[in-house]
């Protein structure tokens, strides 16, 4: 990874997020892709300005895109290093005109995401950061603030963070196995770059994703010295033949237990 210019990535979200606020100031209208998921202009163009920002300063790089048809595993499951794009996460809370929408762009290594730029275009904050390279914040091109996932302290009560869009079924029952719970909500992304800055503790996901909904999520938490491992406690890895995700839970520290009390599915 090391021989790899990331500081660019941060630059191309940017202005695929300025592409979106245009059309959202514009107006647009929704369409349904072939699984019934909304898809918008916005959706569109700022998938066009990745793919052709990432094919200008990594050429040959491959890129799996939410918005532009997958190579099939056979030629994936060769590769050894590429993009996992969503061009805008968050389509749902895009289209009520929330702030709670992103663009994502993660590198992944073997399986494994190793940089992850988040970028909140309503916001103007951009996020980045991988294991190794500590995860920072940047408000409206400041400077690069350090930012830290902070675990709960002892007997304290754990917040945790739920999809504003998805709601998990499973969710009220997972969360009973905890003594005192305090639930939140934010849509896209934004959930793992709120563990990421320590703003809450948890962040189980029991109802499917997809990889290039999480990835770059994943390498920021990571940075800023989360976990994110698979219900079981496995790995968590990418560039599987389906590219759904099976059930996850995201924390903000290393580790299986708090307070004694297993986060995982037992």
């Amino acid at each position: 990874m090391h021989d790899l210019d990331l500081s660019a990535l941060g630059g191309i979200a940017r202005l695929a997020g300025q592409a979106i606020l245009d059309i959202a100031r514009s107006g647009f209208a929704v369409t349904e892709k072939e699984d019934q998921s909304p898809v918008t202009a916005a959706d569109t163009a700022s998938s066009g300005i990745i793919l052709a920002g990432l094919a200008q300063v990594f050429p040959g790089l491959p890129v799996v895109c939410e918005e532009t048809e997958d190579a099939p595993y056979a030629a994936r499951r060769t590769w050894k290093r590429f993009f996992l794009v969503d061009p805008l996460d968050g389509t749902k809370e895009f289209i009520r005109r929330t702030d709670e929408y992103c663009v994502l762009i993660a590198l992944i290594e073997k399986g494994s995401p190793v940089y992850g730029v988040v970028y909140a275009p309503a916001t103007d904050t951009l996020f980045c950061g991988g294991p190794g390279i500590p995860s920072v914040r940047r408000v409206a091109g400041g400077p690069a603030e350090p930012i830290r996932a902070v675990p709960p302290a002892p007997g304290e009560e754990i917040c945790v963070m739920a999809s504003r869009s998805h709601p998990d079924p499973g969710l009220a029952a997972y969360l009973r196995r905890f003594p005192a719970v305090r639930q939140t909500s934010r849509g896209s992304a934004l959930k793992l770059a709120a563990l990421a800055m320590g703003a809450c503790h948890l962040y189980p996901r029991l109802g499917p994703t997809m990889e290039w909904d999480i990835a770059a999520g994943h390498a920021l938490l990571l940075g800023a010295g989360g976990e994110l491992t698979a219900y079981d406690g496995s790995p968590f890895l990418y560039n599987k033949p389906d590219l759904r995700n099976g059930p996850f839970v995201a924390r903000s520290f290393p580790g299986e237990t708090i307070d004694g009390v297993s986060i995982l599915n037992v």
